[in-house]
């Protein structure tokens, strides 16, 4: 038995969970189907995606992080953000470099017709520079791969400041006019698209306090390369971690 579990969220998208650790989701329309991220590839993602439909399936990472990509390996093509190619080498397990799939250039405008459902490509970079958001339109859904979650990680070295990422979560403020829910990818469930405006004043917090007077009642955050803080910014204790030194 494997460690992906699945779970039909709605008619035409399947929630994978790579034993609680990453999700991924399996987007079906009536031609051809997406399969968003491949998780820490514990197990052959590609099979199991083909036991759920037998719809051509195409992969896209929301963004390189390893337990987004760990299952790449698995698959011939992959479509990622340009910005985020550079970072596949350093993110992928040594004894799967060889095994790699060709990359092909996802974007901000790119459409995918799946067949009676359409996802709408926009990019967010912060978390990472190449993080992508894909909008099921019929179903007014977002996926957010990791830029919007609970316990959003703004402190590793390949983020942006929080000042630029705040600008980037600006600009796309018009898709909470345009989706209901949200998915990102470590959910067992989905979000109400509320919290898209609730992760983005969090950060108007951190950007805009006088001097340090938010950041000095944040508490420490440790993690595997340093320490850094983290800042409440929902009353159900969601934060964002970050650096002091990459608000601005």
């Amino acid at each position: 038995m494997g460690k992906i579990s699945t779970t039909k969220l709605t008619d035409c998208i399947w929630l994978l969970d790579d034993n609680g650790e990453s999700t991924s989701y399996l987007i079906e329309g009536s031609k051809r189907a997406v399969l968003l991220d491949t998780m820490n590839g514990s197990e052959n993602v590609k099979d199991l995606v083909e036991s759920l439909t037998d719809r051509p399936v195409t992969l896209i990472n929301t963004h390189v992080h390893p337990d987004h990509i760990g299952g790449n390996h698995f698959f011939e093509d992959v479509y990622v953000n340009e910005q985020d190619v550079p970072w596949i080498d350093e993110f992928t397990l040594p004894k799967n470099k060889d095994k790699l799939p060709k990359t092909h250039n996802i974007k901000e405008g790119d459409v995918l017709d799946l067949g009676g459902k359409t996802l709408e490509v926009f990019e967010l970079p912060g978390h990472t520079l190449g993080s992508i958001l894909l909008l099921l339109r019929e179903d007014r859904i977002l996926f957010v791969g990791d830029t919007i979650n609970h316990h959003l990680w703004m402190q590793l070295h390949d983020c942006l400041s929080l000042s630029e990422t705040l600008r980037n979560f600006e600009r796309l403020d018009f898709l909470k006019e345009r989706a209901d829910r949200i998915l990102h990818s470590h959910a067992h469930d989905f979000d109400d698209i509320s919290l898209f405006s609730k992760i983005e004043n969090g950060f108007r917090e951190l950007v805009y306090q006088e001097g340090t007077e938010v950041s000095d009642k944040d508490k420490l955050y440790e993690w595997f390369d340093g320490v850094g803080k983290t800042h409440v910014f929902d009353d159900d204790g969601s934060v964002i971690c970050y650096s002091v030194d990459n608000i601005k």
